[in-house]
């Protein structure tokens, strides 16, 4: 399967506003709804790009740990899979270094993370060791991100019709976890379909359209869901991916993130402890770009000492997407357990 220029503006159109309805879209983009319907139908089956929703906790409390992992050469596979199942580890990547498997691991306090999700790695056969990095502060993730093949009037007409659901939008002051159960049952369905409607939802769960519709509204508008579109990265125009870790002198942490906002194939930035006190992710064309940004970023940034780079070969899981090898979604979907997610 070949993405052309047409799937690759509704995937771009979806990541600005990833609820906006194709009537609206097709005034944007110049094609019938019924023809982007059709086509982003098309992109979901084959698994090249998919939209998702995760709760949002209070960003003063949550935990984002990066965290790697020695295994078993013979059980890397079951030690992947035990990891990815559980719906803290948020990513799962095979590394190409001195560490087997790299995860995001979210959880709504530290806590929770030392209490409930460690004890998980103590009993998975074949796990030898883990490291840990705490994030102190993130300072641009993955939902960010843009294919930036619209227009500038597109995406601003797209940012204008995009509801509170968009992507990137602002956590609010206190979350919304004071909804009631009945809504919170509509979490696992926007997990797996950002774009599921009322309709959809109701059919899946016996209640009306109508009572369904108000209790997805009121989900929406309390800005306790993210929602995001994804897509394979094969498709990407930047099929490699690298993670360095890095040295910023203290006080140069939140300058070094602006000048990481200018560069357009940045997944995440944040300040960590542990050996070192910043990482970067990145997308590239090639490995050969490696050593292009490597050099990009010590001429914008040049207090930064890069300790290592670190390349991904594999991505088992992101962002509670199963992934296969070849980088597209499976359709399993393990929804994170309550947070909020960016990486």
């Amino acid at each position: 399967m070949e993405l052309s220029e047409d799937d690759l503006q509704l995937i771009n159109a979806l990541q600005v506003a990833p609820r906006v309805s194709w009537s609206d879209a097709a005034g944007i983009l110049g094609v019938h709804a019924t023809t982007l319907a059709a086509r982003w139908e098309r992109l979901r089956t084959a698994g090249a790009a998919w939209t998702t929703a995760h709760l949002i906790g209070d960003p003063k409390q949550m935990c984002l740990a990066l965290v790697d992992v020695d295994c078993e050469m013979r059980q890397r596979a079951g030690v992947t899979a035990a990891l990815a199942a559980i719906p803290e580890v948020v990513t799962v990547e095979e590394a190409a270094s001195n560490r087997d498997l790299m995860l995001t691991v979210i959880t709504p306090t530290l806590g929770r993370f030392s209490e409930s999700v460690v004890p998980q790695f103590k009993e998975i056969p074949g796990l030898l060791k883990y490291r840990t990095a705490l994030c102190t502060r993130l300072h641009v993730g993955g939902y960010a991100w843009r294919l930036n093949v619209l227009n500038k009037a597109q995406q601003n007409a797209l940012k204008a019709l995009a509801g509170p659901e968009a992507s990137g939008s602002a956590p609010p002051a206190v979350p919304g976890a004071a909804l009631p159960q009945s809504h919170l049952d509509l979490i696992p369905f926007l997990a797996r379909d950002g774009r599921a409607t009322a309709a959809d939802i109701a059919r899946s769960l016996g209640r009306s359209a109508a009572t369904v519709q108000r209790q997805l509204n009121r989900v929406l508008s309390s800005q306790m869901l993210s929602f995001r579109c994804e897509i394979a990265q094969k498709y990407s125009g930047y099929p490699v991916t690298c993670q360095w870790f890095a040295n910023v002198p203290p006080g140069q942490h939140e300058a070094a993130a602006a000048e990481l906002r200018g560069f357009r194939n940045v997944r995440l930035a944040a300040s960590t402890t542990g050996r070192t006190n910043f990482v970067i992710i990145m997308w590239l064309h090639s490995l050969a770009e490696v050593m292009n940004a490597e050099l990009a970023l010590q001429q914008r940034i040049p207090g930064m000492e890069l300790a290592e780079s670190v390349v991904v070969l594999s991505s088992a899981k992101r962002v509670g997407w199963m992934l296969n090898p070849d980088s597209t979604a499976t359709g399993a979907v393990v929804p994170s357990a309550g947070v909020r997610l960016e990486a």
